[in-house]
């Protein structure tokens, strides 16, 4: 372990050599002196001397203006070359020279207690082409770092991957160091900070970009490894348009509280994707016109391609064909009228790939077949012609309005004041009318002409690039039942998915009796045809009752759901809207989804990655693949060898705990007078705004309290100044309690015994070691009046408390005891993400201080201290 840190330290020490040389080069040698100073004076702090926390906290109270936009930004651009560092070291094989690569064991131990089990053969192939994993991108506002910076990182990954493959001394060594030295350079010089907020389309991009640089390499690279390793055990093959994982986006389709989405803005979305699609195949088939130089075919090529190389002549009609759809597409994201014909269904795109890759194999070529051809068949079975699909989510009232705004154009009633039995009644009659509901002329308010716009463009000619519709805050039948309706009227396809997304601790233990009246109707039974998605939140649920409460009533939620379903003949596909943090479902894909219920994963997976975690995780061909692969084997130990239903005495002291965390968080956030003041006042929530995170505004109304703030920047502000409070609260006093009344035995068997409840205290575990009560007392300090830092107090005090309660639970003595490499990796981030927590606080104070009168240093500096704390802590929101 100890050489496997060494390398990493080696290039975390030569980004930080070439970035001091290039803020030298900017600002002299007297500010890189500056920088380093504050680093060592940080370092010794942290290790418990008093004296130089106190010459730290000097420094930075007395540094002029002119010098904080430097000082933070050297210190933000450090923390993200580490993570860099960090991520290509994870997944580099020079890695393997010191650790066997943990996910390779995770997977062939996995096959190995699957063949023991007896499943094997073209039955274990088959199982693994049949996970059903969906991971669906969302842009929600925690990317903080610009796309022209994240191309520079990726390129700095790419050449430490060269780096780690040429032994030392290799001649092309000081070459590769002089163009990390470049970027370096272009990155310092680079302004980390947007200067406006993305647009919907902006951030759409943003999520073709992960799929162009990193997805597309790593799909036919994971299927390929999963193909070799059942081979070498004797089992089948996988199908040759096995797609294990595939990708949609809300990125142009989530229109829930922002009204930046709008029906043209997906429309454009839905023809950007078809010729990003197009291009990206285009690529692929120009190197395999080059490639099937080949004469020798089978009878069926021939007949197809009577010519004397047929494979070419094959390949350059498909070429035709794309590059027809790619001016199409291009027009059409315009809002230009084009008379091309592009290609429309998939097999359309498929079937002349497999003429060649069968008559390749007919002719004994199978080198040739199962290479590139092989990879581009596996990319169109996975990406299809839109790349990634798009989730379209609305919140149910704007349907309700709709629906209403029809009744009262037509006098039929005030459709908002109906029962529950008369909307469904007037909803199902008007389903199977056979005369269109919605009149020629008739022109109603912009926010129903939006849904119905919408609408139409689902049903458009580009509408098939859309996977489901989604509903939030869906809470009776009739919900369902008016999006069925207002689809049908604007001549959607058939049986587009319908999704209920259940967010608050009431809905998500409202979920199974209102799906079960909605299987119950027959007229939708038929209409879901046995399938059906139902999307768990997270957030919200977390947010409402704190996330002891919310992990419980989602597992509840989905246990209740699946026995529904199953009961109903309905094949269940929970949708799970996890965020980056623990606060927002967050934490390692394994432990999430082995915690979930027994059953519960059988009709597949599909959950949402979100934010900067996508970069995280898929950034990069390797770590992408890594990371799926993960997916994949987590899925199937979930489906075939699925842990054991939990015991009634451990469901009893879940419920009980449940209980009293939902009571403690909620007396805390909602009951305590002085709570949201403390929140205001002690975090950077308020100029949150200023940061120009994502489209989505960080309110759902103006004004309001705790309840109107989205999760995400309720999250990102107690990150900010390291309480962690979201992830813990209500926790504490709840553990606490029932170790008081002798169960603390009991949580230990929970612990070592029951996958839901192991995870989520090593969730804690991760959490609370990232939070630092010294820090937090200092903004607390810095910036909160007298009369209310004693609640201060209390929360600091709770906050240690939860620490010496996991370690309890854990039987441990310090903090991470068996998760090294994270405690390694904090130990490294640390130097420079607490000088940013003290210039934070003080930049706050000069902020506030100043009242109207804008300083653009402070305030430049202030977004900076944001961006460089999310990279040291590696989430967000």
């Amino acid at each position: 372990m100890s050489e496997l840190n060494g390398l990493l330290r080696d290039k975390v020490r030569l980004l930080g050599n070439v970035l001091g040389q290039a803020i030298a080069a900017q600002h002299g040698e007297e500010m890189l002196t500056r920088i380093e100073d504050i680093r060592q004076q940080a370092k010794t702090a942290r290790a418990g001397d008093e004296t130089d926390r106190d010459r730290l906290l000097a420094l930075l109270k007395t540094m002029p203006d002119d010098a904080l936009v430097p000082v933070v930004r050297g210190f933000n651009q450090f923390l993200n070359l580490a993570n860099i560092a960090e991520q290509q070291h994870s997944a580099s094989w020079r890695r393997g020279d010191f650790l066997q690569d943990d996910v390779d064991l995770l997977f062939n131990g996995l096959l190995d207690r699957l063949q023991e089990k007896g499943i094997d053969g073209l039955d274990l192939s088959q199982k693994v082409a049949d996970v059903n994993i969906e991971l669906v991108l969302t842009a929600h506002p925690t990317e903080v770092t610009r796309r022209t910076l994240i191309q520079k990182y990726d390129l700095i990954a790419q050449l430490l991957q060269q780096r780690d493959d040429l032994r030392d001394g290799h001649p092309q060594l000081e070459d590769i160091e002089k163009r990390i030295a470049s970027l370096v350079e272009e990155i310092w010089q680079t302004d980390e900070i947007r200067q406006t907020r993305p647009s919907p389309v902006d951030e759409a991009k943003w999520g073709f970009a992960v799929v162009e640089n990193s997805l597309w390499q790593a799909v036919p690279q994971l299927l390929r490894q999963l193909d070799n390793e059942l081979r070498s055990r004797g089992a089948g093959a996988l199908p040759l348009t096995a797609a294990p994982v595939r990708f949609s986006s809300w990125m142009g389709g989530d229109r829930d509280g922002n009204p930046n989405v709008t029906a043209d803005i997906t429309r454009e979305v839905l023809y950007l994707a078809r010729w990003m699609a197009a291009d990206l195949y285009l690529r692929d088939i120009e190197k395999l016109g080059m490639q099937l130089s080949m004469t020798a075919a089978s009878a069926e090529m021939r007949q197809a391609y009577p010519v004397h190389e047929p494979y070419r002549a094959c390949i350059h009609d498909l070429r035709d064909k794309l590059e027809a759809t790619r001016v199409w597409a291009a027009a059409k994201a315009k809002g230009k009228d084009c008379d091309i014909r592009p290609l429309m269904s998939q097999d359309e795109l498929l079937q002349p790939l497999m003429l060649c890759y069968n008559s390749l194999i007919d002719r004994g070529m199978d080198t040739v077949a199962n290479g590139l051809l092989l990879d581009t068949l596996r990319r169109v079975a996975c990406f299809g012609l839109s790349m990634v699909r798009l989730d379209v989510r609305q919140e149910s009232t704007r349907h309700a309005n709709a629906i209403q705004a029809l009744c009262e154009f037509y006098g039929w009633g005030d459709y908002h004041s109906w029962p529950e039995s008369q909307k469904q009644e007037f909803l199902l009659k008007e389903l199977k009318s056979k005369r269109p509901i919605i009149p020629t002329r008739w022109q109603p308010d912009a926010e129903v002409q939006e849904v119905l716009d919408t609408m139409k463009v689902i049903a458009s000619d580009v509408g098939e690039g859309v996977s489901c519709y989604i509903i939030s805050m869906a809470s009776e039948p009739s919900d369902m039942l008016a999006v069925a309706l207002l689809l049908q009227a604007c001549d959607v396809r058939d049986h587009l998915p319908i999704v209920p997304l259940f967010e608050t601790l009431d809905d998500l233990e409202q979920s199974a009796p209102r799906m079960e009246k909605l299987w119950s109707v027959d007229w939708y039974q038929e209409y879901c045809q046995g399938h059906q998605q139902v999307m768990i939140g997270y957030s919200d649920s977390s947010k409402d009752a704190g996330q002891l409460a919310a992990v419980w009533a989602q597992y509840r939620a989905q246990e209740r759901l699946s026995a529904v379903a199953n009961d109903k003949n309905i094949r269940l596909r929970l949708f799970h809207g996890r965020g980056g943090t623990v606060g927002r479902g967050g934490g390692p894909a394994h432990g999430a989804i082995l915690a979930q219920p027994p059953g519960s994963v059988e009709g597949g997976l599909r959950v949402t990655e979100q934010g900067e975690m996508i970069r995280f995780k898929y950034g990069m061909p390797t770590l992408a693949l890594r990371n799926l692969k993960i997916y994949v084997s987590s899925v199937l130990e979930a489906n075939l060898l699925p842990p054991e239903s939990a015991k009634p005495e451990w469901r009893e002291v879940m419920e009980s705990l449940a209980q009293s965390g939902v009571n403690s968080y909620r007396a805390m956030v909602r009951d305590t007078t002085d709570f949201v003041r403390y929140f205001r006042a002690a975090t950077p929530e308020q100029e949150l705004g200023k940061l120009a995170l994502g489209s989505r505004p960080a309110r759902r109304k103006s004004g309001g309290g705790i309840e109107t703030l989205r999760a995400i920047p309720w999250i990102f502000a107690w990150t900010q100044m390291r309480l962690m409070l979201p992830a813990w609260l209500g926790a504490d006093e709840s553990l606490q309690q029932h170790i008081k009344e002798e169960k603390l035995s009991l949580l230990r068997q929970m612990y070592q015994q029951w996958p839901f409840f192991r995870t989520y205290i090593e969730m804690l575990e991760m959490v609370v070691s990232k939070a630092d009560s010294g820090l937090a007392q200092y903004y607390e300090r810095r910036l909160v009046e007298q009369e209310l830092q004693p609640l201060g107090s209390v929360l600091r005090a709770r906050l240690e408390d939860m620490r010496d309660l996991v370690l309890q639970i854990k039987e441990q003595q310090i903090l991470l005891e068996n998760n090294r490499l994270l405690d390694h990796s904090m130990s490294i981030r640390n130097p420079y993400t607490d000088p940013l927590h003290y210039l934070q606080a003080e930049l706050l104070y000069r902020d506030r201080e100043s009242g109207d009168s804008s300083n653009t240093q402070v305030e430049q500096a202030l977004k900076v201290t944001m961006a460089g704390i999310a990279a040291g802590m590696r989430n967000t929101g």
